[in-house]
């Protein structure tokens, strides 16, 4: 028993929450920023890829390969400091659910409040429920992903089981 202790103690590790919700939300970003403009390519969404840019940037601007370009790095530091946000008032929950509602929780504010309030998307009822529904599949992926690569790094039970238990 105290040869299996010594050997955790060896061998365990510890995650560093900040570094790690700063890659998860790194990763998160690239992800579904990319998704969310192959999706617009196809034509399921109107809101273009740099929408969370649009306050600093023209939207003739945004519109260009750059403009795409610039919106994923935009949407990539969103990610960033959503996945820290998550992490400091829902790092403690786990499961995916908490993810899945983080994502619609962000979605109903950059689609019903900050959004048309800022200018980064134009009001609910005039963007279409072709839109509307394949912006909330969007967020709700990018929650569940976040939410859900934290919860299971800072409350994984396997990792604490003995060697030999199945």
């Amino acid at each position: 028993m105290v040869r299996m202790t010594a050997y955790r103690r060896k061998h365990s590790h510890q995650t560093n929450p900040w570094s790690y919700s700063i890659m998860i939300g790194f990763y998160a970003g690239l992800i579904w920023s990319v998704f969310h403009w192959l999706v617009y390519v196809l034509k399921f969404t109107a809101v273009i890829p740099g929408y969370l840019a649009e306050p600093f940037f023209r939207r003739s601007f945004l519109q260009t390969w750059w403009g795409h370009l610039t919106g994923i790095v935009f949407f990539i530091l969103f990610s960033i400091a959503a996945a820290l946000l998550y992490w400091m008032l829902l790092g403690r929950l786990r499961g995916p659910w908490p993810g899945i509602i983080y994502g619609v929780l962000w979605w109903g504010v950059m689609f019903y409040a900050l959004g048309p309030l800022s200018g980064m998307t134009s009001p609910a009822p005039r963007l279409g429920w072709n839109t509307l529904m394949t912006e909330l599949c969007v967020h709700v992926l990018w929650g569940l992903f976040i939410g859900y690569s934290i919860a299971f790094e800072f409350h994984d039970e396997a990792s604490r089981e003995p060697l030999k238990a199945q």
